[in-house]
């Protein structure tokens, strides 16, 4: 699943999605509750973590704000409020759980594996598919004409993003981020390092390469 992580204290937020991208999923990192909106509108996300004392605006207020703009995923609301009031005032925002800080990451886990359960199945992205080559999210494969394409981690999740925005550029920083969790330029060639390993692999046997780059821009995946 595509997950967005929203939570100030770095620390926490690292262990959570180190521990769900161990798990298979896919994690955005929001730090402040402008950002996670900005990300929770604009982005296809399967599955909400939110913080609800995020600086700049609350865990409240962009989950009333997301509610308000048909984002339908569902929530977990991370709080060191405990008492019933709150837990009554985030469910009543729209929250679909509730925990307590600090918790156990299995915990977490389990709650995030209760809610994917839960979900309509139209409403989880478990297959992508742009042009020859198709994605299977849940098994973790990689097909190019119908033939298997073995990735690693790293490789599948730069693809995962491409494919999740066919024809449109995916941008150096926009990999850094999503990718590796960088919000910074580490000033290396990770990311083209990757790119060039990909390509190998996907366009092996002399195929058309379906990855373009454009200098400055970014890269895509032809849709077609």
């Amino acid at each position: 699943m595509r997950i967005l992580v929203a939570e100030d204290e770095p620390e926490t937020a690292q262990f959570v999605a180190n521990g769900l991208q161990e798990h298979g999923h896919n994690v955005l990192v929001a730090r402040t509750g402008t950002d996670a909106l900005h990300l929770g509108l604009t982005e296809t996300i399967d599955l909400v973590i939110l913080d609800r004392m995020l600086p700049g605006l609350d865990g409240m207020t962009v989950l009333r704000r997301l509610r308000a703009g048909e984002v339908r995923a569902p929530a977990i609301m991370l709080t060191a409020l405990g008492r019933i009031e709150d837990r009554i005032e985030g469910l009543d925002a729209g929250a679909d759980d509730y925990l307590t800080k600090p918790f156990a990451f299995g915990e977490l886990l389990a709650r995030v594996n209760a809610l994917a359960r839960r979900a309509a199945p139209q409403d989880v992205v478990t297959r992508l598919i742009a042009g020859p080559v198709e994605m299977d999210l849940l098994r973790r494969e990689v097909r190019r004409d119908g033939l298997p394409v073995l990735l690693q981690p790293r490789e599948f999740r730069v693809l995962e993003e491409l494919m999740r925005h066919p024809g449109e550029f995916v941008t150096r920083t926009m990999l850094l981020e999503r990718v590796w969790d960088f919000h910074f330029d580490p000033q290396t060639k990770i990311v083209e390092t990757h790119m060039s390993r990909l390509r190998s692999k996907l366009n092996e046997g002399g195929r058309t390469d379906v990855i373009e780059t454009v200098r400055g821009v970014g890269y895509r995946i032809r849709a077609a």
